[in-house]
């Protein structure tokens, strides 16, 4: 069957591998759409120190089920609409014990720690293949970056009563905005790109700001989402945050990051983590591509072929500010 590797920095074309069999436990799935990420971005770059080459990247699935294992649920059907749950989790670190298994110490993500799914075919535990009838191969394989997005907005607790910046819109931050829109807070969305910042207003954001303006009139947030991974980023989101607010870190930043910690003690700051995302927000997820489907075509920047892969990559890293998501069809 045929794959997409990255073989080193700068370095990705189509391979050949084997047709996987599917073992006891396991669904074998026909991939339709696979999405190239941030993380893919990086792993091209030569900038993701969890990946080691070649490695097939991927792991935003939109996929249908081809073959199905024994020992498997019989709710699973051939033929079935489904996406992933990218991540492995060990059962036995304290993120697995303390039931939060998104967070587990051991994790591998396809297309990270190990092989993704930019390929034809790609067998995996049913537990991780998650149905998504009501939409298409298309929108399915958008559902997992929204749900880092969503997952971070359970991490802020955000309420009705809040006023949420979610700094950084693409997939991700999109995907806060959206479940910030939903629970019925105050949304500022803030990005450097006034496409993207319209693309948030569109999805309800109340307010939008280009951070490399000033602030202006806009009210002090009391949740921060922040999903760029940049110095000036994280030290806009401890400035702007209010007093007693929480600050929630998705973004991974590529080096130390010098924080005003006096800001941290005085406003007596929440700082949480948040990292992948739980069933309960792929479901959400899920529900809101249903509802949505005029907004697919929003979050697709481009779509492309396995042939052309490294064409819309090399795009993508000369202008990294304008994409949303790449869709890779197979």
């Amino acid at each position: 069957m045929n794959a997409i590797q990255i073989t080193k920095p700068f370095d990705m074309g189509t391979t050949v591998l084997p047709y996987p069999e599917v073992q006891s436990g396991e669904i074998l799935l026909r991939t339709r759409y696979v999405g190239f990420c941030g993380s893919d971005l990086n792993t091209f770059r030569g900038g993701n120190s969890m990946v080691t080459y070649p490695r097939i990247p991927g792991h935003e699935i939109g996929a249908v089920i081809e073959d199905i294992g024994e020992n498997v649920p019989d709710s699973f059907l051939k033929g079935q609409i489904v996406t992933v749950n990218p991540y492995t989790n060990c059962g036995h670190c304290a993120s697995c014990r303390n039931g939060r298994v998104n967070a587990c110490e051991n994790n591998e993500t396809l297309g990270v720690q190990r092989d993704g799914a930019m390929c034809e075919f790609i067998s995996l535990p049913w537990q991780k293949v998650i149905p998504a009838d009501s939409v298409s191969c298309r929108a399915a394989a958008l559902v997992e970056p929204l749900s880092v997005g969503f997952h971070a907005v359970d991490r802020g607790g955000v309420t009705d009563s809040d006023i949420v910046m979610v700094i950084g819109c693409g997939m991700v931050g999109l995907g806060s905005v959206i479940r910030s829109v939903a629970r019925g807070a105050t949304v500022i969305a803030a990005d450097v790109d006034d496409e993207k910042l319209s693309v948030a207003k569109e999805l309800g954001a109340n307010h939008t700001y280009n951070t490399l303006k000033e602030w202006g009139s806009l009210p002090d947030p009391d949740v921060v989402i922040e999903a760029v991974g940049a110095t000036p980023t994280y030290q806009l989101a401890i400035n702007k945050v209010a007093f007693t607010g929480r600050v929630v870190c998705i973004g991974y930043a590529k080096s130390d990051i010098a924080l005003t910690t006096s800001l941290i003690v005085k406003k007596e700051l929440d700082i949480r983590g948040s990292r992948n995302a739980n069933p309960k927000d792929f479901e959400a997820a899920i529900k809101y591509v249903e509802k949505h489907p005029d907004m697919i075509d929003r979050f697709v920047s481009a779509e492309t072929t396995p042939e052309h892969a490294l064409e819309a990559m090399r795009q993508w890293h000369d202008n990294p500010g304008k994409v949303f998501r790449i869709l890779v069809r197979f």
